[in-house]
């Protein structure tokens, strides 16, 4: 418990500093999340609805899935320094997988008779795309950005080693100092960030669940 009173103690005294350490991690992962959104469902979309293409994009993703978020800040350093720019490239390449695939997975387990009908009665491409097919794949697609979500808390402490900030700071002065206390500053915030996000994301996704006839 003396450890736990310690890290508490910690952020009373530095309140300061710790509220701008939550504030930057939540900015780089809310922003990489909306820009793996922005750019994976409307791929996602177009890519559904060709399997050739897809088959290609989406092995060369789960490849990609296999090189560690440290792996790739290394990499980025060279092109574009260190700081937030790269930890939100490292980021933003982390959100995109789950994302991309689950809206993959989601169109094209449309039933094709519903989309059938729906052309049937009349209705345009896109109309049948916004009315039909997205709220039949939003589930799906929910389910991908739930672990995006959670995967993005957990990695943007990684930013902390490339200068980007965020609660990672206190997670690795707490390892490099010895410090127990210092590293649960930054430890237990991202665990609670984590969860609190999954439970938002879980009741989402059940909201937009149809019931089971």
């Amino acid at each position: 418990m003396g450890t736990f009173r310690e890290a508490w103690q910690y952020i009373m005294n530095n309140q300061a500093t710790f509220a701008e350490a939550v504030k930057v991690h939540l900015l780089l992962s809310i922003s990489a999340l909306a820009i793996g959104l922005v750019i994976c469902i409307p791929l996602g979309i177009f890519l559904a609805k060709s399997n050739r293409i897809s088959m290609v994009v989406l092995n060369a993703v789960n490849i990609g899935r296999i090189i560690p978020s440290l792996a790739v800040l290394a990499l980025a350093m060279p092109y574009v320094g260190i700081g937030f720019k790269p930890a939100l490239i490292a980021l933003t390449l982390l959100v995109c997988p789950p994302i991309l695939i689950n809206t993959v997975t989601a169109f094209k387990e449309v039933d094709p008779n519903v989309i059938e009908a729906a052309y049937g009665m009349g209705m345009e491409k896109s109309r049948v795309l916004r009315i039909i097919e997205f709220p039949l794949a939003l589930p799906v697609i929910i389910t991908g950005i739930r672990t995006a979500s959670v995967e993005v808390i957990a990695g943007a402490s990684l930013a902390a080693f490339i200068g980007g900030g965020g609660l990672g700071v206190f997670v690795l002065n707490g390892v490099a100092l010895i410090k127990p206390s210092l590293l649960l500053v930054g430890a237990i915030p991202i665990a609670l960030l984590a969860f609190s996000v999954e439970l938002i994301a879980a009741r989402i996704e059940k909201a937009v669940t149809p019931p089971l006839s």
